[in-house]
Order: C-alpha cells, then structure tokens, then sequence
C-alpha cells in the first residue's frame, strides 16, 4: 500500500506541474501581439500571482502598472510594478470589495492608447467583487448556493447578476481601452462567460435562466437581489480579445502521462465528470472492483469537478468525499487505490488538496471508532482522512482547471 500512495504523490506532483500556466501565458501573449504602448494588467484568481508573474518577465517595461487578487496563502512574493491582494474565497469578504476598487480607479481613466490584460482564473468569483445589493446578502446568498448542490454554471448564472463587475461589465468600464483577456479555464467545456462568472466576456445566461435556478434550489432572496435577476447583462462587447489557455483536459493528459511513466497502463474515463462527489467515489470503486483481477497495472482517470450536497455540520472538500466514499467500495481490495485533488491545492475550506483511500482505509477507520457512512452524512470527511493519514496536502500550486479522480490497480 505504501508504494500506491508514493504513485499518487508523484502522478499528483507531476500532473500539476504540467499544467502551471507559466509558459501557457507567455505563449498567448506572443500569439496576442498587443500594441499598445500602456499595458495595464489585472490579474484575478486562485492562478493570478502564478499568471502575472509569467506576464511580467515577458513584457517587462511595457506594464505601467499591475493589480493582483488573489485567494489568502497564494502571494508567492513581489511582482515588479504591481500590487498583490489576498482576498475571501469562495466567499467575498471586505478585502475582495477593496480590491476590486482599486481595479476600478485603475481602469476607468484609461483611453484607447492604453491596454488592459486582463489574466482570469478560477476563483475569480469571489476575489473580483462589487456588489449591487448588501455585502452580508450576498454572502447568504453564496452560502445558500455552495450548500444547495448548484453547479458552478448555475452558482455564476446568479453571481454575475448581483455584481457591478461580473457578466461583461468590468469590461464596459475598461472602454475605449482594448481587453486582452488570458483565461485559465475550471469549468467543463471552457465556457468563458461562466469562468468568474464573466467579467470580461458578453453573458450568454438570460435573466429567465437565473430566476428559475432561484425557484429550482429555493433560494431566499431580498426584493431588491430579486431586482438585479431582472436587469440583462451585456451581450455584446467590441472591444475585447480573449484566449482560454489550460483545461482539465489537459490535466487528464498529464495525469496519464505520469501513470504511463510508472508503468500503468492509463485509461481516460471523462473529462467532464459532473455529479455528487459520494456517487464519483462510488462509481470508481465499482471500476476497481471489476479490474481488481487483472494482471497489468491499470490506471483510470477521470477529471470534472463533482459537486458536494451539505446536510452535516462538518469539514471538507469535494474531492475528501470522494476519496472516502471510494474506501467503502474498494475496501479489502489488495493493491488498489483511489485519490482525487484539485489542481489549485485548496478543496473545499481547507487545507488539503483532496484525498486518498486504499483497500485498508475503511478497515483503519473503523478500528479508530469512525464509520465512513455517518462521516459523510456529516460531510466530514477531512477529520476521517486526517485520522488514517488519507489528506493529500500540496499547498497552493499556481494554477487552477479543475480536479483529477485516478484509481490505480497494481
């Protein structure tokens, strides 16, 4: 079992290493080939300081000026002629809003000699914020979201319309300068108006769409939240150029490239898994199961990102419930074992990256007095895997395009 979680930390360490953004965005921005003489760069994300990073040591003097947010923990140092903010996530706080301001007084003097490059990843939500009703709202609102079972497309359907920035209007406010906006996708199928909820790109949600995902999760909304659903956001916006660059697709690859240098034979299941994070576990632990026999080393990957449904008072992630929903299907299976990570290092509003289990883990837990089924119903899988040594801690990583699922049978 031991040389199974030494696998997963090198397939983990080296499929995340593959999809840092670093060359990915200096290769858009030769493709971009901005002119203008004044660049200007907001860089907003959990991949944000990683993104502008890279952008600095490519245009060098041409940047005037620089703002950075985001999430806490993920400054790595300064940036040459940039300003770096730590801010909430996944809900916006009082730094998120003051930052998002100074965004603001940045971009709104700039004229059509100037450039925004404006660097978006993952998180974006809730780091780049102006809010059109009560901060305190808006919270309520994104918990009611997180613990509904809300996908992220229908999470950002809502957001953008309560936000002065989301949906394409920070982008308004940038006019006449150009946006030249570099996208580091998180969510399946790279929909660019859903990634941050849009703040560069038109809206292709309708205010129809939003108000039936209100009545669909029963949401408690004020009368003047209910206001905001109604007002269309842009649809149209000339002025801005946009490259996606990274995906869990590529995740996936590199995933099994890893696998493919330890000697598994790597099978890629789907890139666009989209369910309960418990049925994801289940699901691949049936897979393990049917395979448990076969003489090869066997590697299946599936990359998406599962959504958690919050009935218990817990702690932990998507990819924890995963991992420990898994442990119940493979448990007494030798050599097999099944983890699940979030590229950016952070799952769920914790430390971890996700998690791990083998054919022992069940067995482990329940000599320590932990029975996985009410663990989950408490969605507390972070304390069960802490206790048997199952939480993959990477720290943030620097990038951000969703999670990886790999079951390993040797």
């Amino acid at each position: 079992m031991n040389d199974l979680r030494n696998d997963a930390d090198i397939i983990i360490k080296e499929a995340i290493q593959n999809v840092l953004p670093d060359s990915a965005v200096v290769r858009a921005l030769q493709e971009m080939d901005i002119k203008c003489p004044r660049i200007h760069v907001v860089a907003v994300g959990k991949a944000a300081w990683q993104m502008a990073a890279a952008a600095s040591k490519y245009l060098g003097s041409r940047i005037c000026r620089g703002i950075v947010i985001t999430k806490y923990g993920h400054v790595k140092g300064d940036i040459p002629d940039m300003t770096c903010f730590e801010a909430g996530h996944p809900v916006p706080d009082a730094n998120s809003f003051a930052a998002t301001g100074e965004v603001l007084r940045m971009v709104r003097p700039l004229g059509a000699s100037d450039a925004v490059l404006f660097l978006l990843s993952g998180g974006g939500s809730a780091l780049f914020e102006k809010p059109l009703i009560p901060a305190d709202e808006l919270e309520a609102i994104t918990h009611q979201l997180l613990a509904s079972g809300a996908d992220i497309v229908e999470m950002n359907t809502i957001r953008k319309r309560l936000s002065g920035v989301k949906g394409g209007r920070f982008a308004m406010m940038c006019a006449p300068a150009p946006v030249y906006s570099i996208v580091l996708s998180d969510i399946l199928g790279d929909p660019l108006d859903m990634i941050a909820s849009g703040p560069a790109c038109p809206d292709s949600s309708t205010c129809e769409q939003a108000q039936a995902i209100v009545e669909k999760y029963g949401l408690r909304l004020s009368a003047q939240a209910w206001e905001c659903l109604k007002k269309e956001t842009p649809h149209r916006l000339e002025h801005v150029y946009t490259q996606i660059t990274g995906s869990v697709r590529q995740l996936c690859r590199a995933a099994a490239d890893a696998c493919r240098a330890l000697g598994y034979t790597p099978l890629l299941l789907t890139d666009h898994l989209d369910c309960e994070a418990r049925e994801a576990g289940a699901f691949l632990a049936a897979i393990a199961r049917t395979h448990q026999e076969d003489a090869q080393r066997l590697a299946f990957i599936a990359g998406g990102e599962t959504v958690v449904h919050v009935t218990g008072k817990g702690k932990g992630g998507r990819n924890q419930e995963l991992a420990l929903s898994a442990a119940r299907g493979i448990s007494g299976i030798k050599r097999a074992a099944i983890f699940s990570v979030g590229s950016d290092g952070t799952d769920g509003p914790t430390d971890a990256a996700g998690g791990y289990c083998d054919g022992e883990t069940e067995e482990t837990l329940n000599a320590l007095g932990i029975d996985i089924y009410e663990t989950l119903q408490n969605n507390d899988a972070y304390t069960a895997l802490d206790m048997c040594g199952g939480l993959i801690r990477t720290g943030p990583t620097g990038t951000n395009v969703n999670d990886v699922a790999v079951v390993l049978l040797r």
